[in-house]
C-alpha cells in the first residue's frame, strides 16, 4: 500500500508516496551513484554560478562547496550511505548535503534533474573516452611491439581464408593498428560532441532566473580551444537528445568488432593447423577433460564480448526510436547499456593488449607458409603484363599455369621453362625469377603496401604516433 514519504522532491502535488514496489521498479541509484564525481562538480559549478550572479551568498556557496566536498571524500572511502527510497544519485546527495548544510536547500535553484543528469553525463562521457582511448592506446603499444620484434617475419595474406599473396608479418600487424587507430577517433569525436554544457535548459524551457550559463560550461571545461564556453544552443533538444548514448556504445561496439576479428586471427594462427603463434598461458585455459589442450579463452571471450556491446547499442536505439519530446521516464534505462559498454570496453582493450604482448611466433611455420611459390601466382601476371600483354589474359596463362602445375603435383615454380612456354610465349626464360619472395616485396613499393620501404615508413609513423 502507498505511504507518505516527505523525501520526494515532487511531493507537494501528491497525497501519498510511491509505493514499494514502485521504489524498486524505478530507482536508479543502484547503477547511477558511479556519476557522483560527476554530479558533485556539476553542482558546485552551479552553486558558483548561483552566487556569481546574486540568486546565493557567498557564504552559503562556501558551505555548499564544503559540504559537497566532504561527501565526495566519503563517496571515494565507501562510507557515504545510499539510500534506494531517495531514487537517484542526484537526491541522494542533495539529501545528504541539506542535512548539513542548511543552505544547500537552494542549490536546486534554476535547475532541474534533466539538465543535472545531462550534465553528469556528458561529463562522465568526456571521462569515458579519454579512459578508452588510454587504455586502446596500450593494446596498440603492445600491437607495435610485437611488430619490431618480429620485423623480419613473412606469412601469407588471406583471403576467403584461402592463402592469397605473401606480406610482411608486421603488415598484417599494423592493419590491426589502423582498426583501433579508428576506435580512438571515433573516442575522440563523441568527447568533442560531449563538451556542450547542458547546465540551464532546465527541465524543458530554461528558468526566469538571472542565471549565466556560460559561467558554469566556463566552470566545468566546456569550452572550445580557445577557451570559449559551449552551451547547448535548444533547451528542447538538450534534455532529450541521447545521440552521445547512441554515438558511445557504437564506437564501443565498433572497437568490438575490431578485437572479435583481431581475435579470430589469433584463434586461427594458434591451432595445430597454422600453428604460427603460441598465446600466452595467462591468457589461456585447459580442458577439465582432455589434458592436452590449451584453449584460447582470452580471445573466444573478446568475440563474445563483442556481441553483448553490439546488444547495448541495439538497446538504446530501440530505447529512443519512439520518444516524443522531450524528457520520458524510459530513458532513465539510457544508463546501464553505456556503463556497461564501458566496462566491458575497458577490460576487452586491456585483455586485448595482455594477450598481444605474451604470444610468441613461431618462425619456421610461418617461413613454411610463405613458401608456397602459388603465393606469387598475381606477380606472375604482372611480369606478363610488364612484357605487354594485357591483364586479362595474363591472368588466364597464369591460370593455365597454376592447373598444368596441379595436375603433375609440382610446385608452380618447378615447372618446365618449355611447359610454360606452351600456354604464352611471352614467358621467358626468367620468369621463375618471379618466385624470389624478398623480389616480390621489393617491388611493391606504392603507398600503403607491404613492401620493406613502405613497412619502415609505417614502424616510423607509429612510433610517432603512440608516444
Amino acid at each position: 500500500m502507498a505511504k507518505k514519504n516527505s523525501h520526494v522532491t515532487w511531493g507537494g502535488r501528491f497525497t501519498a508516496g510511491p509505493a514499494e514496489l514502485m521504489l524498486q521498479f524505478s530507482e536508479s541509484v543502484s547503477f547511477d551513484r558511479r556519476l557522483a564525481p560527476f554530479d558533485i562538480a556539476g553542482s558546485k559549478a552551479h552553486s558558483a554560478m548561483l552566487a556569481h550572479v546574486g540568486l546565493i551568498t557567498p557564504k552559503e556557496r562556501d558551505a555548499i562547496h564544503a559540504g559537497l566536498d566532504a561527501i565526495l571524500a566519503e563517496v571515494h572511502a565507501g562510507k557515504f550511505t545510499w539510500e534506494t527510497k531517495l531514487e537517484d544519485v542526484h537526491m541522494n546527495i542533495e539529501q545528504a548535503l541539506t542535512q548539513r548544510v542548511p543552505a544547500a536547500a537552494k542549490l536546486h535553484t534554476a535547475r532541474s534533474r534533466n539538465d543535472q543528469v545531462a550534465t553528469d553525463m556528458r561529463l562522465w562521457f568526456k571521462y569515458a573516452c579519454a579512459a578508452l582511448g588510454e587504455k586502446i592506446l596500450g593494446a596498440q603499444r603492445a600491437l607495435l611491439a610485437v611488430a619490431e620484434a618480429n620485423r623480419d617475419v613473412l606469412i601469407p595474406g588471406y583471403t576467403h581464408l584461402q592463402r592469397a599473396q605473401p606480406v610482411f608479418l608486421s603488415h598484417h600487424l599494423f592493419a590491426w593498428m589502423e582498426m583501433l587507430d579508428r576506435d580512438r577517433a571515433r573516442l575522440a569525436d563523441v568527447a568533442a560532441h560531449a563538451n556542450w554544457s547542458p547546465l540551464g535548459s532546465g527541465a524543458i524551457a530554461g528558468t526566469t532566473l538571472p542565471i549565466d550559463r556560460e559561467f558554469t560550461a566556463k566552470a566545468l571545461g566546456f569550452v572550445d580551444a580557445k577557451g570559449r564556453p559551449q552551451v547547448t544552443q535548444n533547451s528542447m533538444d538538450t534534455v532529450a537528445d541521447r545521440d552521445l548514448f547512441i554515438e558511445f556504445a557504437a564506437a564501443c561496439a565498433t572497437f568490438g568488432v575490431h578485437a572479435s576479428r583481431i581475435a579470430e586471427d589469433l584463434i586461427l594462427w594458434s591451432s595445430t593447423e597454422f600453428k604460427f603463434i603460441e598465446l600466452p598461458d595467462a591468457f589461456c585455459t585447459g580442458s577439465s577433460l582432455m589434458p592436452q589442450k590449451k584453449n584460447p579463452d582470452s580471445c573466444e571471450l573478446l568475440r563474445g564480448k563483442s556481441a553483448r556491446l553490439q546488444g547495448n547499442l541495439h538497446t538504446l536505439l530501440t530505447l529512443t526510436k519512439g520518444l516524443p519530446l522531450t524528457y520520458n521516464r524510459d530513458l532513465q534505462e539510457d544508463k546501464p547499456p553505456v556503463f556497461d559498454s564501458f566496462d566491458q570496453t575497458a577490460i576487452c582493450a586491456d585483455v586485448l593488449g595482455g594477450t598481444l604482448a605474451g604470444m610468441t611466433f613461431y618462425r619456421e611455420r610461418c617461413a613454411a607458409a610463405v613458401a608456397d611459390p602459388a603465393l606469387l601466382a598475381t606477380d606472375l601476371a604482372d611480369y606478363l603484363v610488364l612484357r605487354g600483354v594485357a591483364f586479362r589474359d595474363a591472368h588466364h596463362a597464369v591460370g593455365a599455369v597454376v592447373r598444368l602445375a596441379e595436375e603433375n603435383s609440382v610446385a608452380l615454380d618447378q615447372l618446365p621453362t618449355e611447359e610454360v612456354q606452351k600456354i604464352h610465349a611471352a614467358f621467358g626464360a626468367d620468369w621463375v625469377e618471379v618466385f624470389d619472395l624478398r623480389r616480390a616485396l621489393a617491388k611493391r613499393t606504392g603507398t600503403g603496401m607491404p613492401g620493406p620501404l613502405q613497412v619502415a615508413r609505417q614502424f616510423a609513423r607509429w612510433k610517432k604516433r603512440l608516444k
